[in-house]
This record gives C-alpha cells, structure tokens and sequence, in this order.
C-alpha cells in the first residue's frame, strides 16, 4: 500500500496527516516544476493548435461557397419543334383509384369522404407519357379536409390473473397526403416509393420512399400552387431529373430519377388525402417559374406517347365474374388474368385490404384468406367488419364505365349471390360475363 503521506506532500501546503515535519522540508518538495513545465508546454502549444482551428473552417468555407455556385437554374425553354399534341391530358378511369371523383373535363379531383374511403390514399395517372424535352404540370391546392383518427389496439393494462386487464385504445392521426410525380404505364396507381416504375416527392420537396411515406415536413396550404417538372432534356445540366416548386419559387433542388425509369416514358402521376385539387396541365402556367418552360398540353408529339382514352369496340365494358372452386387457384388465375388485360379493374376484399396497407392504415394481423379477409383490425369508422365500404365501392364501380374483374370465390359460386352482384351493373354501358375457371392450368 502506498502511504497517505506521499502523493498528499506534493499538493497545497496544509499540515500532513502524519504529523509535523522539518522546516527545511516544504522548499525540497516545491523546488521541482515538472507539472509546471508541463503546463507551459501545453500553453505553447495552445496557440498553435487555436491557429490551427480557426484555419480549418477558412478551408471549408470556400467549399461551401463553391457547392453554391455550382447549382445552375434551368434555362429558358427553346420553342418547339414539330407538331404539338392535338388533344389535352386526360385521366382514364382504369388510371384512378375507385374513390377518385374527377370534375370539369378532369381539371378537377377529389376524393370520396364517406364509409372509410376518406381515409385511403386516391390516385390519378395522366394518360399522356414524356419521353424527352422538359415539361411541366401543377396542381393547385381548392380545399382540405380535417384529418380522421383511427384507433389503434394497444397492450392490456391493470388487473390481475390470467385477462390481465382492460385491452388499451390508442388515437392515432391519420395524416393529409399530396405526393406528386411520375410513373410507367400500368404501374400501381398508389406512389409508394418503392415501386421502381415511379418517382415521387412530398408536397415539401422531399422524395418518397418506403421509410419516409408519410412526411411530416411543410405541407401545401390551400390556395397554394405546386408545379411538377420533369426534365428528359439530354441537353440540360439538370436531364433526368424532377423538381418541386412552390407558387413558382423552387423547393428543392433537381431530383435524379431512378435509372429504372432512364428511356421510358413517364405520365404525370397525383396522390392525394383530406384535398380537393386543381390540375393543370397547360398550356399556361396558374404560377410562372423563374424561367420560361413548356407544359404538358403543349408537349411536342415526337416527345410523348398518348395512351387512348376512348371506349372499347362496340362502346361497352365487360364485368367478369370468376367462378372456381375455393382453394383452387382462383387467385393465382386472377393474377395471370389483370396481367394480361391490365385494363381490367379487380373488385375483391383482398385488393381492399392491400389498399388500406398503402394508405397506411393496414391490420397488423396477416389476412386469413384472401377471399373474406378480416377487417377488424384497421381502426377507421366504415371498414370494421368491411361491409359499408364494400357496398360503397360496389356503388362507385356501377356509375364509373371501366372494365371490371369481380373476384368473390364463394358468393359467385351462389347464383343468388351473383344476381346481387350484377345488380350492381345495370348500365348499358356494361356487359356482364360469367367465366367457368376450371381445368388443367397452363404453364404460366
């Protein structure tokens, strides 16, 4: 052990514990300096290492200076050359979700706001694609809405023995949502960030993706006008890219589309919540940007591609109605089946389901079946038990001419059941067709 006298002799000048000591003993233990030493080494030194901080950030902020200077915004737009388009964007039905409601030659959209539809995310797709140039569109903010809540089942709490308590009710805010951008042709009509035939940004600025699908960032105000522009120019220093801008000030800087999407041609694409939307698509812009730039309506034909948006031959839609037996691959047929006519629109509790996951208000439990799924476990007033949102889409789809796949494996098997079904589609618009699925499957 190292006696207490020793380390406690060299600091201060108090009396030692041990007791009195020589006079002559204090100078010998003061006489030597190495601590000081040390310090004055520290201390010279110091304004070395003080000259070295402050030189670093001078070394930085040139960079930063330099990282500014280097953005260039876009230059005007030369004038076009060739024909432009002779007929206006348009959204087809079988490119919007069912609870989308379009108004004034599509210049208008909204989106239900009864029977839990309020709370999915609707979605509309132009139907004219860009292939080169650069183009705008916007979309301009008419209305918002009050957000719902749904409730969520929490863990149990209180009480004892085997029911542990009273089940805990969480609220949770189900947030507005206005996504705007582009995607491929018969891609999903919900821009979730992780599809790589889409590309999409928040109304803040900030790119969609699989972890930041709900932002929380600055939203778009009523009255508010956000332009979309997408630039294809090979010529530009900005090409394949996708900007936001805001009352025609810029919100953020140019976006790099995915090379998944580089040479395809990519239609305007809207996802909206608790809104109702303004959308322009030309060939004037509502907010003019700080440089001169051509829209969509006034897209030169060499640079787009124009998916039809008239009625099929004969002017009438098919509703299909599978019938097979349960269990039997039903499903897995209507897959190969909307793959090969994805013109066809499914009608099912399984594509309900998948839509509330991608509005974000989806069950935790994994469906028992995909034919009649549970829908207790989504917490919105309407979708408990499935009912009254299926009677409402049911309604929706009987007023909106569009080609139909009815997937119900048990009720469609009922001939009663199939007659309330097509009750749903008494417009002359339609042609109802029941198709017998059954037989050795092909390869595919």
């Amino acid at each position: 052990a190292v006696p207490r006298s020793a380390p406690s002799a060299s600091i201060g000048g108090g009396p030692s514990p041990t007791g009195p000591r020589p006079s002559a003993s204090p100078p010998a233990r003061v006489r030597p300096m190495p601590p000081k030493r040390k310090a004055a080494g520290k201390a010279a030194g110091e304004p070395a290492a003080k000259e070295a901080k402050k030189e670093e950030p001078k070394k930085e902020e040139p960079k930063k200076e330099e990282e500014k200077a280097e953005f260039e915004e876009e230059a005007d737009a030369p004038a076009l050359k060739g024909a432009a388009l002779k007929e206006p964007a348009a959204f087809r039905a079988v490119d919007t979700t069912l609870n989308v409601l379009t108004a004034m030659e599509g210049k208008v959209l909204r989106g239900l706001t009864d029977g839990g539809m309020q709370y999915m995310i609707a979605g509309a797709r132009m139907n004219v694609g860009l292939k080169a140039g650069r183009y705008l569109f916007e979309v301009k903010v008419l209305e918002t809405f009050e957000p719902g809540t749904r409730t969520l089942q929490g863990g149990k709490s209180g009480g004892k023995g085997k029911s542990g308590g009273k089940q805990q009710r969480q609220q949770e805010k189900v947030n507005p949502v206005l996504r705007l951008g582009f995607s491929a042709a018969g891609s999903p009509l919900i821009l979730s960030g992780k599809d790589p035939s889409q590309v999409a940004l928040h109304d803040s600025g900030a790119l969609v993706t699989p972890e930041n699908l709900f932002d929380s960032g600055k939203r778009a105000q009523r009255g508010q006008t956000i332009g979309v522009l997408l630039n294809l120019d090979k010529k530009s220093p900005h090409a394949n890219t996708v900007s936001l801008f805001c009352d025609g000030e810029r919100l953020c800087q140019p976006r790099p589309l995915p090379e998944s999407l580089h040479g395809k041609a990519l239609f305007p694409h809207i996802c909206f919540r608790y809104m109702t939307l303004q959308v322009n698509a030309g060939p004037s812009p509502l907010k003019p940007l700080p440089f001169e730039c051509h829209m969509v309506n006034g897209a030169a034909q060499a640079d787009a591609e124009v998916l039809p948006n008239t009625p099929p031959k004969g002017g009438k839609y098919e509703v299909v109605f599978p019938v097979g037996y349960p269990d039997e691959g039903t499903f897995e047929w209507l897959d190969t089946f909307l793959q090969a006519h994805p013109d066809y629109v499914e009608l099912s509790d399984r594509k309900i389901v998948e839509w509330a996951a991608s509005s974000g208000i989806g069950s935790k439990k994994k469906p028992s079946c995909n034919d009649k799924p549970e829908f207790n476990g989504f917490g919105v007033p309407g979708m408990g038990d499935g009912v009254t949102v299926q009677a409402l889409i049911r309604a929706v789809a009987g007023a909106v001419p569009r080609n139909y796949a009815v997937m119900e494996v048990r009720d469609n098997l009922i001939e009663a059941e199939r007659k309330k079904a097509i009750a749903n589609f008494t417009s002359a618009s339609f042609k109802k067709t029941a198709l017998v699925v059954m037989g050795e499957p092909s390869e595919e």
